[in-house]
């Protein structure tokens, strides 16, 4: 598998494209293995893309997420590209963004009013923003990932200490965590930003609890569902747990890949932006609009979220097979529609040792998993490619036996392990 152009590529644009010269120095969640994984791809279709050299990949990365129904989907395209025909940049509001909230208010729980922005960060800053106005106080406490922001940047540098000092974490799970949190700032804290998960998922009567101690604390619960709206279920975890929170945020497979955000919630928060700045000339730009409505109508027509969910859960009975049978220390975790490998070799190092043999080895087989983010299945995805993914993914755990990474295993008199 060659990758001469992609690395050639990379080499220009580091000189001169910021963010590509950082690419090497992302954070951790984001690395990949470094010369064995594409920089630069050509095209997409379905469940697939290709690179710039050429080569072809089953993607269960999927632009992190924002791509749910496959790649280039007709009917969403199409969509857009009526919208741009008609004119999707005038500044004035079209009919499209009334449909589209409607749409949201009818599949969201405790939806009675929502605003779209155009992206995940931009969601949880005015939901942070809209908290500090109503509750009149300051404090934040948060957990996950919530984007860029200066409350919520993954690195300190370039954030004033004044900022950080505002934020306050918590260790998900744990219920007494979270109430030390609150009763050490108690009235002072206007919202608790969370993802309802990660990868590890909620302890049974975990969510319930953080709503309740919210209720306890007269402080807003904002639930950030970027990645899981649209894809856990059409109205996300709330949909999925039960629990429902003052405001929630909506992105990533809400448009299939087009840039486009929303913020859900009570009305009475969600009307203090009367007097709050929050804008954006191109937040009114309809075609990502078109995509979503598009998007959400096809999600709600169809059984795609349900075939999601089916081609998840083979895929995860396939990789926890392979892991009982190689003797791996490696868990398979996470819901069916964002599974992922919990490698666990010793410290952080022996893991991502580890995850260069697997991944490696994956990668070649044209299987692309993310070693450090969770993974996403689209409705594109077939059987056959679950079938191709597994079949990757034992030549990964060959790959750590070969390696010495695995308890020795006995041949058979062919010679095969």
């Amino acid at each position: 598998m060659g990758l001469d152009r992609s690395f050639a590529l990379d080499r220009r644009a580091e000189q001169i494209d910021a963010l590509a010269a950082k690419r090497k120095k992302v954070i951790a969640s984001d690395q990949m293995v470094e010369g064995h994984y594409p920089v630069f791809a050509d095209r997409a279709h379905g469940a697939h893309f290709w690179d710039v050299d050429g080569n072809r990949y089953l993607d269960f990365f999927l632009s992190y997420g924002t791509v749910i129904l496959g790649h280039a989907d007709p009917d969403v395209d199409e969509a857009v590209v009526r919208e741009i025909r008609r004119g999707f940049a005038i500044g004035l509001m079209k009919s499209v963004q009334t449909e589209l909230i409607e749409e949201l208010l009818d599949i969201v729980p405790g939806a009675e009013m929502g605003m779209l922005l155009k992206t995940g960060s931009d969601a949880t800053a005015a939901a942070v923003r809209l908290s500090r106005a109503f509750t009149g106080r300051d404090r934040v406490v948060r957990w996950g990932y919530n984007g860029w922001h200066d409350w919520c940047a993954q690195w300190d540098r370039g954030i004033p200490a004044v900022s950080r000092a505002l934020v306050d974490t918590f260790t998900y799970n744990d219920l007494d965590s979270l109430r030390a949190v609150l009763e050490r700032h108690r009235g002072e804290i206007a919202c608790l930003v969370m993802m309802p998960f990660m990868v590890e998922r909620p302890a049974e009567g975990f969510l319930q609890g953080v709503r309740e101690l919210t209720r306890e604390h007269g402080i807003l619960l904002v639930f950030d569902e970027i990645r899981s709206a649209f894809r856990l279920a059409l109205g996300g975890a709330q949909e999925y747990y039960g629990v429902t929170a003052d405001l929630v945020t909506l992105s990533k497979a809400f448009a299939n890949g087009y840039a486009i955000s929303a913020l859900t919630g009570r009305a009475d928060v969600l009307r203090t932006l009367d007097t709050v700045h929050i804008s954006s000339t191109y937040y009114a730009n309809a075609d990502a609009m078109a995509a979503a409505l598009a998007t959400v109508r096809k999600l709600r027509s169809g059984d795609h979220l349900k075939r999601i969910w089916q081609m998840g859960e083979r895929l995860q009975g396939g990789l926890g097979v392979l892991a009982e049978e190689f003797g791996a220390p490696v868990d398979v975790v996470g819901h069916p529609p964002m599974p992922f490998l919990d490698f666990r070799f010793g410290d952080e190092d022996r893991n991502q040792q580890a995850k260069r043999s697997f991944y490696a080895a994956t990668i070649r087989e044209g299987v692309f998993l993310h070693p450090n983010h969770h993974w996403f299945i689209s409705a594109s995805t077939t059987d056959d490619d679950i079938d191709t993914a597994v079949g990757a993914a034992r030549r990964g755990f060959e790959a750590l036996a070969e390696d010495g990474r695995l308890p020795s295993r006995r041949r058979t008199e062919d010679g095969a392990i």
